[in-house]
């Protein structure tokens, strides 16, 4: 596996934008990965986040339509990259190797 330098945090801000497709923009992600993970996060920690990945190649982004209902403002739509994916599939694929050892050595 090829050195990616995608942290914990950065894996579940990316696993969430693929979930999410076309509604991935920074509020959503934040909502959906609190949900999931049951804590308060700040906005600034999951922009961060978005911005260094798209800074590594794993992220791109685009600004949706202005909507009435956000008196005016656009949306920064985040959609994940080929790179992207195949990094999230070789990191799947480490830990599934791994769970499958301690699973056999360990009888979980």
């Amino acid at each position: 596996m090829k050195k990616t330098k995608l942290g914990e945090f950065e894996e579940l801000v990316l696993l969430t934008v693929l979930a999410l497709r076309e509604e991935a923009y920074g509020v959503a992600i934040k909502r959906e990965l609190e949900e999931r993970l049951k804590e308060v996060l700040s906005v600034g920690s999951v922009q961060s986040a978005l911005k260094r990945m798209e800074e590594k190649g794993f992220l791109t982004s685009e600004w949706g339509e202005a909507e009435k209902v956000r008196g005016g403002k656009r949306k920064r739509i985040y959609q994940a990259t080929n790179y992207a994916q195949q990094v999230l599939q070789e990191m799947k694929d480490v830990r599934a190797g791994l769970w499958t050892t301690i699973i056999q050595t360990q009888n979980i």
